[in-house]
């Protein structure tokens, strides 16, 4: 069934509703799909790499739009929807553990789960459940999904079709790598 969510996705990015349907998974993928936006974005600038910025842009846009659906499910409506979607991606049993320190460290949690490819909607539904402020929230993830839409539409902009094998298998963890270098100084540093 993976599989054929994946393909449906991805062959959308050959609609002419393309930018419709970008903004639509970016916004459900911050909350409940799992799919990410970036799958949609690759296909989409390579065959128009003019229009890269105005893509990650969207993608930004409706990704910290439906990380507050995320962020509303986890306030308002933790037990009888976020839970489910939690357990669904196998994270529950570390849920009581990670929401104690959740908000200590919530702008890294939020940054480093809007840059990798760990799931943004267990971040944006966890940020709810353990109200971290809303201001501080929505800041982190704008910050963070722009780097990752704007670096993945500024790789292809500049190399097109040669970067997209980098980008689909080791962007991930070249954000992750950054955010461990970032995070490793910032705690040398203090």
């Amino acid at each position: 069934m993976l599989r054929r969510l994946y393909d449906w996705t991805l062959s959308l990015a050959h609609s002419p509703y393309a930018l419709w349907a970008l903004a639509i998974v970016a916004f459900i993928e911050s909350s409940v799909f799992p799919i990410p936006p970036d799958l949609l974005m690759i296909p989409m600038i390579i065959a128009t790499p003019r229009r890269a910025f105005l893509i990650a842009g969207i993608a930004t846009v409706s990704s910290v739009l439906g990380g507050l659906l995320g962020y509303g499910i986890g306030m308002f409506a933790f037990e009888s929807v976020g839970q489910p979607i939690l357990e669904t991606l196998g994270k529950a049993d570390s849920m009581a553990e990670f929401s104690t320190r959740f908000n200590d460290m919530g702008f890294w949690a939020v940054l480093i789960a809007g840059l990798t490819p760990f799931p943004y909607k267990v971040i944006t539904i966890m940020s709810g459940w353990t109200a971290m402020p809303i201001g501080t929230f929505v800041i982190t993830s704008i910050l963070a999904r722009a780097l990752r839409f704007f670096i993945v539409a500024t790789l292809l902009w500049k190399y097109g079709e040669p970067i997209r094998d980098f980008i689909e298998k080791r962007l991930g963890l070249m954000f992750i790598l950054f955010c461990i270098l970032l995070f490793g100084g910032f705690f040398l540093i203090h």
